[in-house]
């Protein structure tokens, strides 16, 4: 447990703060760059839809399999050691995914660069914990953290229209190398070692279940989001949930566990990550239907979408560093409860969004379509900012000081799996009230009836072949999926605002100090956990 307020950083940990912003920026960046590069990778390396899929689903399936792994292995090694090695392997794996040959060695790249990635996400995060010791200091630089990933996924899309635009699809890879450099020049330099010299060697048995568990349970959710509920994403959650079970039994009976079970135990540290999942889940689901929306039924290009999503970014710069500072005065668990509520606001906006684009569908214009989704969408963003700033330092700060790897890495894992469980609960539960609410008009060919049946994509993808009116339906059943996935979303966060009131608002406001009745031990928090 941490001391509530202890050593104030100065200039040298704050500069070791914007060393760390660059590589947390660059994974961001990374997990939505490709959404404008695939067309030209298609065109240049003639992957099929499977290798399309691995493509786009390789990178985030390693980094989630591999981030319990990692987290661990930093507090062993060496936190800045491990940093290190991830930034250079990050590097040199960006360059060979750059000049991949062939979609298989592009997959090969994207699965070795999650894997390098589950180094560094973790790193920067524990790093982050033992350059703030003040409890103030460390949930803005923790807000700060939080905000430089968010816009990296934000400006993915820009980002990498512009480069594919100016260059080839490799040089989106290329952003990594001299986010390397800076990293290796400046880690000596600027960042603190540090490694718990207590705990003996790993245990490699529990390596082996995390993976097992981790990597089935991920292609679950995965196939679950691309080909619903079949034979194989039954068979990889069976498989996954036995690993998972073995793990937790074998941590158990360990003398140095590969996952301290212990930290589970804080009733802050679980019910944060509860509403970290939660949060990111709501989150997840909703980036990939607005994006969707935007281009789809608003007919962006996907630059132009992703300018269109600046204004969230905004909410989230709001979120991530503002609530850190009103958590200062009032119980971080009470900031985040009143702000999900307000995000609320957001799911309402979006049940209640029509289809702007559709040549007026529902009596709405396109500029008022997007306009209610993209603000929709920034109250949804500004939740986010603000769980991400303050649920994330929770959990940290919950966890004795050689253990805070292992909870960056859970606090990542869970935030990952949230990610990606939304786009599969939500994306699924859209796709299958699109096909319900779907009238096929008669007179197709069989494949454009198949293509217009399916989604909203296939249909746009066959619009020259459709009579009148059709593309427009398909639009205004696509959106009521959306209102339908909105409702469902915004349940699920009001159920993480109560969380929040019930079992997080006795955490004190950050930095105020534990009353002296109270022993260390049982305090509700030291500015942070309880």
């Amino acid at each position: 447990m941490r001391t509530g307020t202890t050593g104030r950083a100065g200039w040298r940990e704050w500069s070791g703060l914007a060393l760390l912003a660059l590589p947390t920026m660059l994974l961001g960046l990374d997990v939505t760059a490709l959404y404008l590069v695939v067309p030209n990778v298609a065109a240049d390396l003639d992957p099929t839809a499977a290798e399309t899929l691995w493509i786009m689903d390789a990178y985030g399936f390693f980094i989630a399999g591999f981030l319990i792994t990692m987290g661990t292995l930093g507090d062993r090694i060496g936190r800045r050691r491990l940093l290190m090695v991830g930034a250079a392997a990050f590097g040199v794996v960006s360059v060979f995914a750059a000049f991949a040959p062939s979609a298989f060695l592009l997959i090969v790249a994207r699965a070795l660069l999650g894997v390098a990635g589950a180094t560094l996400m973790p790193s920067t995060l524990s790093l982050i914990s033992t350059l703030f010791t003040d409890a103030r200091q460390r949930a803005l630089a923790i807000g700060v953290w939080a905000m430089m990933f968010a816009m990296g996924m934000a400006a993915g899309p820009v980002v990498g229209g512009a480069l594919v635009a100016g260059f080839w699809w490799g040089a989106v890879f290329l952003i990594a190398v001299p986010v390397a450099v800076l990293v290796l020049a400046g880690a000596p330099v600027l960042l603190p070692e540090y490694r718990d010299l207590s705990v003996g060697r790993i245990d490699l048995p529990s390596i082996g279940l995390s993976l097992v568990a981790m990597l089935p349970l991920v292609y679950a959710v995965k196939q679950v989001a691309g080909h619903g509920a079949d034979v194989p994403a039954l068979v990889a959650t069976i498989v996954g949930g036995g690993a998972a079970v073995a793990f937790v039994r074998r941590q158990l009976r360990l003398a140095e566990p590969l996952l301290d079970m212990n930290l589970f135990a804080g009733r802050a540290f679980s019910a944060a990550l509860g509403v970290l999942l939660i949060g990111l889940v709501g989150f997840g689901g909703v980036m990939y239907l607005v994006t969707q929306y935007l281009q789809l039924v608003e007919g962006l290009t996907p630059m132009a979408a992703g300018l269109w999503m600046g204004p969230p970014a905004g909410a989230m710069l709001i979120g991530s560093l503002g609530a850190p500072l009103l958590a200062r005065r009032v119980s971080p668990g009470v900031v985040m409860a009143a702000t999900l509520a307000v995000s609320l606001l957001g799911y309402a906006l979006l049940a209640l969004a029509g289809t702007g684009g559709a040549g007026g569908v529902d009596g709405l214009d396109s500029l008022d379509g997007k306009v209610s989704v993209v603000a929709g969408f920034a109250f949804v963003y500004l939740g986010l900012g603000v769980i991400a700033a303050l649920g994330t330092d929770i959990v940290v700060a919950a966890a004795p000081p050689e253990k805070a790897g292992s909870a960056a890495a859970l606090s990542e894992t869970v935030q990952e799996l949230g990610i990606a469980a939304g786009v599969a609960v939500l994306g699924s539960l859209t796709t299958a009230v699109y096909r319900a609410a779907l009238y096929v008009p008669p007179g197709l060919s069989p494949a454009a009836a198949e293509a217009y049946g399916d989604t909203l994509g296939g249909a746009v993808s066959v619009m020259d072949r459709l009579p009148d009116g059709a593309i427009d339906h398909a639009r205004a059943a696509f959106t009521t999926g959306l209102n339908i996935s909105a409702v469902v979303a915004g349940l699920g966060v009001a159920a993480a605002a109560l969380a929040c009131v019930t079992v997080l608002r006795h955490i004190r406001p950050l930095g105020e100090p534990a009353p002296e009745a109270v022993p260390v031990a049982s305090a509700h928090g030291t500015g942070n956990a309880g």
